[in-house]
């Protein structure tokens, strides 16, 4: 694997890691032994955060990442992505909010998700898309 500078994860990513899947943990110990950052969106954890999710599992995995906030700076330039991708709706909001973090992580960067058509037209190739 390519070096990658941070590692960004959407809802399919935390969660993968929060429920300890066997695939995306050695993938973490790969990020791991290359020095990368880990980073998520804030409303992330909110699109993860339910009745079954593991409290203490995932606030230790939150302890552990880089959290982007959302800020009004932020949700313009995800607004624009969306429109520059032809996109609208709450259907896209969140992807485009992670996407718009994501471009904005020193490079080369890397994104775990369970939705890489939708990323790969907000984000182009500028991101290094990893299905989950």
């Amino acid at each position: 694997m390519k070096h990658v500078e941070t590692v960004v994860l959407d809802s399919q990513g935390l969660s993968a890691w929060v429920t300890q899947d066997r695939k995306t943990l050695a993938l973490f110990q790969v990020f791991h032994d290359m020095g990368a950052d880990l980073v998520i969106c804030a409303n992330t954890i909110v699109e993860v955060s339910h009745s079954r999710v593991d409290l203490p599992r995932l606030r230790w995995a939150l302890s552990r990442l880089k959290i982007e906030p959302v800020t009004d700076q932020a949700a313009r330039a995800a607004a624009e992505l969306l429109k520059a991708a032809g996109l609208h709706g709450h259907k896209y909001a969140i992807d485009a909010t992670v996407a718009e973090a994501a471009l904005r992580q020193p490079g080369p960067v890397a994104m775990l998700t369970s939705d890489i058509d939708d990323m790969r037209t907000l984000c182009g190739d500028r991101i290094r898309l990893i299905g989950i």
